[in-house]
C-alpha cells in the first residue's frame, strides 16, 4: 500500500508538459483528458468549458461566440486563442496541463508552437515544452450515436447515453430525478455540420504533427479504461500505474 500511494504522489508532483488530445465531436477526449487529470493532478483545459464559461459571464468574447457556435460552427480562431491564452498562463497550468478539443485547426496548431516559446510561457517553470500530440479515432457511426445519445443532468453535471449509457428511467436523473437535457449542439441537424466542419478543418492537424513526428493515433471505439490505457502509454507513463 505504501509503495502505491508513493507512486500516486510521485504522479501528482512530476513535470508532463503539454498534452494534446484530438478527435472528432464525440470521440472521448473530455472523458481521457479528466483521466489524465485526475492520475497527474494537472489541470484539463477545456475549449468547450472556456467557451460556455466566456458565454455565462456575458464577456465581449462570450457574446461573439454565442452566436456562432448555436449555428454548429467552429467559433474563429482569434476568440478561442485569446481564450486559450490567458488560462494557459495560470500557475496550476506550471507543471502542464491536457488541451481539450485544442489545437482544432493548423493555423491553432502553428499558434500554440510560438505560445509555448514565449518567455511568458516557459517562466511558468514546465520542463517539456514540446507537446504531446494524440489522436482519438473514433467511426463515423459510433460518434453519431455518442452525440444524439448525450444526455446532460443540468443539477449534477452527470452525463448519460440512451445508446450507451442510459439512466435507470428514461430521461431522468438517477441522482437527483432533474429532467435530463440535451445539448444545442448535440441536436441531429447540428451534428452533421459539426462533423463536416471537423473534416473540413481539423483533419488537417493530422498531416501537421505527423509531419513533426509528434502524432499518436489510439482507437477510440473500445471501452474507456482501454482507450486511458493506451492513452497514458502513448504520453509515456503507462508504466507508473
Amino acid at each position: 500500500m505504501k509503495a502505491k500511494a508513493s507512486s500516486a504522489a510521485e504522479r501528482g508532483t512530476e513535470c508532463i508538459g503539454p498534452v494534446l488530445l484530438l478527435g472528432a465531436p464525440g470521440a472521448g477526449k473530455g472523458t481521457q483528458s479528466k483521466k489524465i487529470m485526475e492520475i497527474f493532478r494537472v489541470p484539463q483545459i477545456s475549449t468547450g468549458d472556456l467557451l460556455r464559461a466566456n458565454v455565462g459571464q456575458g464577456t465581449e468574447l462570450g457574446k461573439r461566440a454565442k452566436e456562432i457556435m448555436e449555428r454548429g460552427d467552429l467559433v474563429p480562431d482569434e476568440l478561442v486563442c485569446n481564450m486559450v491564452a490567458e488560462r494557459l498562463l495560470a500557475p496550476d497550468c506550471s507543471r502542464g496541463f491536457v488541451l481539450d478539443g485544442f489545437p482544432r485547426t493548423v493555423a491553432q496548431a502553428q499558434w500554440l508552437d510560438h505560445f509555448l516559446s514565449r518567455p511568458a510561457y516557459q517562466n511558468l517553470g514546465c520542463a517539456r515544452i514540446s507537446p504531446v500530440v494524440i489522436e482519438i479515432a473514433v467511426g463515423y457511426n459510433q460518434l453519431l450515436q455518442r452525440l444524439t445519445g448525450r444526455r446532460t443532468c443540468p443539477t449534477c453535471g452527470q452525463i448519460y447515453n440512451v445508446y450507451f449509457q442510459p439512466p435507470r428511467v428514461a430521461e431522468t436523473c438517477d441522482n437527483d430525478g432533474s429532467r435530463l437535457l440535451t445539448r444545442k449542439d448535440d441536436a441531429e441537424d447540428v451534428i452533421g455540420e459539426r462533423l463536416r466542419a471537423y473534416e473540413r478543418q481539423t483533419l488537417p492537424l493530422t498531416k501537421f504533427y505527423q509531419s513533426k513526428g509528434q502524432l499518436r493515433v489510439i482507437d477510440g471505439d473500445r471501452e474507456p479504461d482501454t482507450v486511458t490505457e493506451d492513452t497514458l502509454k502513448a504520453i509515456g507513463h503507462g508504466d507508473r500505474l
